[in-house]
């Protein structure tokens, strides 16, 4: 049963998770695939599982006349789905998502912040100015969303640490967190560590989980079904709830390929602010739930090649997380 002291949740999906089925995800220089199901196929998965929020990547609604966006939006209201803008990265954003935003009566846009994935900023010449340049961004389109009664929530997407989300939402109005569950380990923070310092700024979850398995450089977050991996997710939504009435929270399944974390190298942890041995030590700690053990195989049918798998796996990941977070009790 529900805990009490949860949020409400209006649980639905993403589209990050089945980029395969999608189209989102191609081989070599397509980039796409093109027998891809686009957002038609979405939201007949949706409409199938019940999702009662869902996470609407944009540029499918690029070219949407005004008549277009008022029948997503009927089709939408008439399942009681809540829907999220999602944006791309934010500094390559022109301001297409507040026009969706307004036409759909979605309160919240989701933005990721860079494209540095795994915590390796130390692998980026310029980690300082693409900093710089976001916090400019943030102060611009936190302002056009409060003027607009929006919210943008900007993502833990393996980049930045929870004290530096939390300086950028404090900085300016208009601005939340979108909470990816399982993107603390890529910058060495326990979920719980992550959760409690972020937990009064998140707007949006996006429910995601890995399987750790060790490596003599760091470790590797392996994408599994929701509720299989290292996330304590029960802990997460006891945290949250000391703040939050009702959230949006959304299934994503981890990429197809899997994230290597090198935090065992000297060089990957320049950039970072000092971290106890105390605080590492929890982190380690909380990838031992569920691992992976260095013998298994760890890759996706898209890693071994096995494309003609590949829709099959991403839906059947997306059903039975979703089966599995029920019995949860969202």
């Amino acid at each position: 049963m529900t805990n009490s002291s949860w949020p409400l949740f209006k649980l639905g999906l993403n589209p990050y998770g089945m980029t395969y089925y999608l189209g989102l995800q191609g081989r070599g220089t397509a980039r796409q695939n093109p027998n891809g199901t686009g957002l038609e196929g979405f939201l007949q998965i949706a409409e199938e599982l019940g999702a009662k929020s869902l996470e609407i990547f944009d540029p499918w609604l690029q070219e949407f006349s005004g008549n277009e966006f008022q029948s997503l939006k009927d089709r939408l209201d008439q399942r009681g789905i809540t829907p999220v803008i999602s944006g791309g990265y934010i500094l390559e954003e022109t301001g297409h998502v507040f026009r969706s935003a307004q036409l759909l009566e979605a309160k919240t846009i989701r933005f990721a912040l860079t494209n540095v994935l795994c915590g390796g900023r130390a692998f980026r010449t310029d980690w300082d100015e693409l900093r710089q340049a976001v916090r400019k961004k943030i102060l611009e389109f936190g302002k056009t969303a409060a003027d607009a009664g929006l919210m943008i929530a900007i993502e833990n997407h393996q980049d930045f640490t929870s004290a530096e989300l939390v300086e950028f939402c404090e900085m300016t109005s208009g601005v939340g967190i979108t909470y990816d569950t399982g993107n603390s380990f890529p910058v060495a923070e326990s979920p719980n560590q992550f959760t409690k310092a972020v937990a009064p700024h998140v707007r949006h979850l996006q429910l995601n989980d890995y399987q750790v398995q060790f490596t003599h450089e760091g470790f590797r977050l392996v994408r599994c079904t929701i509720g299989e991996g290292a996330v304590p997710f029960e802990e997460l939504f006891e945290e949250i709830g000391k703040y939050q009435n009702q959230l949006t929270a959304v299934l994503e399944p981890g990429a197809l390929e899997a994230r290597h974390v090198k935090l065992f190298k000297e060089d990957w942890w320049r950039g970072y602010p000092a971290k106890s041995a105390t605080q590492l030590a929890e982190c380690l700690l909380a990838t031992q739930k569920n691992p992976l053990s260095d013998k298994e195989d760890y890759r996706t049918p898209w890693e071994k090649g096995e494309d003609n798998k590949l829709v099959d796996y991403e839906l059947q990941m997306y059903r039975k997380s979703f089966a599995n977070m029920k019995k949860l009790g969202m």
